[in-house]
């Protein structure tokens, strides 16, 4: 069965708008111009639909949860209140113990207040494709420990308007404590049962094979997936779809080499002897198509790390320029220095080039646009990092997070399980996260039961004898 996991997420990176910023780069102004395409109108809106439905859902979630949370909390409140009004000339009065329960009662209340805020009152991670079980059990669960309350209220004090009035308020610091009760059965549920380690999880991108290896507890599919998938944006490096252009491009040009002759078709024995030679001189030139990818990749290598000695020159003399100017305006009126951001436009002109080229060469340049190379410069400035520090992100593909949201194409997971997206993981359990561009396909494997045996050893049995002999050798 497939499920679908509305997270918004990065699927693959969008072209930059201008792919010659680090030979066009002159100067910076502060106007741009958008367009919008017939197909991103159609995406814009589509996008918009879904998201007022995942809206509305979660609003109906939201609004049960605070109705079931005033019935709570008001239900004690009541117990205590409604006495005093409808039949306050038979009610006996309260007593110092009674006085106390009410004291009682306010702190468990405030406590249960903060306990539900703490666990319950927290911005949602993802919107998962079913219910969470254990959270509705436990709201089901509440509902009727409180309806089961508000019955016997009903029937044996509200009916007989009951005088006693200590005894109706034993009865709702019981309520109370039932309710304490049923929220330490939530800590138990929904977070310490998961954090023992049940599963090794093997997280693999099915276009580059990356692969990530997980421990995770006793969790549903669903909410393996959504704690895959937080692992994913910062352990993963970033999909880069122009690495495997690259691969299938090469692939191509081999097949395209490949030639089919008819060796049992009509023609004499000096065309079948012919052909025959050609077939072997075209399975002589496939097994040395490893020296041609080896020779490929030995060059690509090579023009790496010459654009790479090259921008690190650039940088360097660029940061040099810029530490001259910062002992230059420390001379200046404080009304004439230039800001870090000042600093890294008049700067960025004289890497722009090399940038882009190593960019290009090592097939990132559709990651970095020229406005966010600009901030990142800016920050590094602003806090006095080294040429090295700012290099990092360009010279290291880093985890998806790294990267800006404009560089992201937001879109959903699908979740597709052979088995209820609600049942516990298992050993052996599959299932697969599908993307635009790439899936996550997940394996599960049990974490095996290890048994540890002692061996006691004897301390005597370390003891030795030295023996020295008196004769010595002459």
């Amino acid at each position: 069965m497939a499920a679908r996991i509305d997270f918004a997420t990065q699927c693959t990176a969008q072209p930059t708008s201008d792919d010659n910023w680090g030979e066009t780069t002159t100067a910076v102004t502060g106007t741009s111009e958008h367009s919008l395409s017939q197909e991103d109108i159609v995406r814009i809106t589509k996008d918009l639909e879904e998201s007022v439905g995942l809206g509305c859902r979660r609003y109906l979630s939201l609004t049960l949860g605070l109705l079931l949370g005033l019935l709570v909390f008001l239900t004690p409140l009541a117990f205590l209140v409604l006495p005093q009004v409808l039949w306050p000339e038979r009610v006996q009065p309260c007593g110092t113990a009674c006085e106390g329960l009410f004291i009682s009662v306010a702190f468990k209340l405030l406590i249960l207040l903060l306990a539900v805020w703490a666990l319950f009152l927290r911005p949602p991670r993802a919107a998962l494709p079913r219910i969470f079980v254990f959270r509705a059990l436990l709201a089901l669960l509440v509902l009727l420990l409180v309806l089961s309350y508000w019955l016997f209220y009903g029937v044996r004090i509200l009916d007989s308007q009951d005088e006693n009035y200590q005894g109706i308020v034993q009865y709702a610091v019981s309520l109370v404590d039932a309710l304490l009760f049923v929220h330490y059965l939530a800590i138990v549920l929904l977070e310490l049962r998961q954090l023992q380690p049940c599963f090794c999880v093997c997280v693999t991108r099915n276009t580059d094979g990356e692969t990530r290896h997980y421990n995770l507890g006793q969790l549903s599919i669903q909410r393996a997936a959504m704690v895959i998938l937080e692992n994913y944006y910062k352990d993963f490096p970033v999909h880069n779809p122009a690495l495997l252009t690259a691969s299938k491009s090469r692939a191509a040009k081999h097949l395209a080499g490949l030639k089919v002759y008819n060796v049992d078709g009509p023609g004499n024995n000096a065309t079948a002897g012919q052909s025959r030679a050609m077939i072997a001189a075209a399975a002589r030139r496939r097994d040395t198509s490893h020296n041609e990818l080896y020779y490929e990749e030995a060059d690509h290598e090579r023009r790496v790390r010459k654009r790479k000695a090259r921008l690190v020159v650039a940088v360097e003399e660029a940061f040099t320029h810029v530490r001259r100017m910062q002992e230059e305006e420390l001379k200046k009126p404080p009304g004439e220095v230039m800001d870090p951001r000042e600093a890294a436009q008049a700067i960025f002109p004289s890497m722009a080039r090399a940038l882009q080229k190593y960019l290009r060469t090592t097939r990132q340049q559709h990651c970095h646009s020229m406005e966010s190379i600009q901030k990142h410069l800016a920050f590094c400035i602003t806090h006095n990092m080294t040429p090295k520090a700012f290099l990092e992100s360009y010279l290291t593909p880093g985890p998806t997070l790294q990267y800006g949201r404009e560089r992201w194409m937001a879109s959903q997971w699908t979740l597709v399980s052979e088995a209820s997206v609600t049942s516990s993981l298992r050993d052996g359990t599959a299932f697969l996260l599908k993307c635009i561009d790439f899936s996550l396909v997940v394996t599960t494997k049990g974490i095996p039961y290890i048994k540890l045996s002692e061996e006691f050893i004897d301390p005597k049995s370390h003891k030795f004898v030295l023996r020295l002999q008196s004769e010595t050798s002459v």
